[in-house]
């Protein structure tokens, strides 16, 4: 996820297009938690998370070797990859959309999602996520930031199937701070996100 970002989403558009119209926070993949597509889930109980073909969320090295803080990272990349479910369904009434986000990140992720809608868009390629920091606060709260790499996605549009090429600029690279809660069912689930396009700290 513009930089509005609901933990990450996956349309970066190359060059920043698709922040700008994403919320951050949604994409799985890598050695991180989730699947690389953002299409597994593996608790009992937790809605499945499919992304199409021409869609990847890549979560490099997001595993700490802790229990409690791994299932936080993998809960927040699942809440990244919800956000970019609805976008790819065109539907912000998904079950994983409310099932990973709560809160702030709930309202402004819907707010993210019906902006695509709204517009026609999608977004194909590969969205990268690394640099993933968790810090873990008493037993149900906990923070995570983390940069996404969005170099190599692109906005495509649903009625013409335009993909909008844009060059890779320093807008490509978003900084998120996301923070987390543990609820009854032991889902962390995200809070609020905020996120800082062009930030220096996840140049190359």
């Amino acid at each position: 996820m513009a930089a509005l970002l609901l933990a990450g989403c996956g349309g970066g558009g190359g060059g920043g297009s698709k922040g700008n119209d994403k919320i951050a926070g949604a994409d799985t993949g890598g050695s991180a938690s989730a699947s690389p597509s953002g299409s597994a889930t593996t608790t009992t109980g937790r809605p499945k998370i499919a992304f199409p073909s021409d869609a990847k969320n890549v979560f490099d090295n997001w595993k700490t070797g802790d229990g409690v803080e791994d299932a936080v990272l993998a809960d927040s990349a699942l809440s990244v990859n919800s956000v970019d479910e609805a976008i790819f369904k065109g539907s912000t009434s998904t079950k994983a959309l409310g099932f990973y986000n709560t809160g702030k990140a709930l309202s402004d992720s819907i707010a993210y999602v019906q902006g695509y809608i709204k517009k026609h868009h999608t977004w194909i390629g590969e969205t990268r996520y690394f640099d993933a920091k968790v810090s873990v606060s008493g037993a149900k709260k906990a923070y995570v930031t983390y940069c996404s790499d969005e170099s190599k996605s692109y906005i495509k549009e649903k009625k013409t199937g335009k993909v909008k090429n844009v060059p890779t600029t320093a807008d490509s690279y978003v900084l998120y701070h996301t923070a987390l809660a543990k609820n009854a069912a032991d889902v962390w689930q995200t809070t609020d996100v905020a996120s800082n396009r062009g930030a220096k700290e996840c140049q190359p």
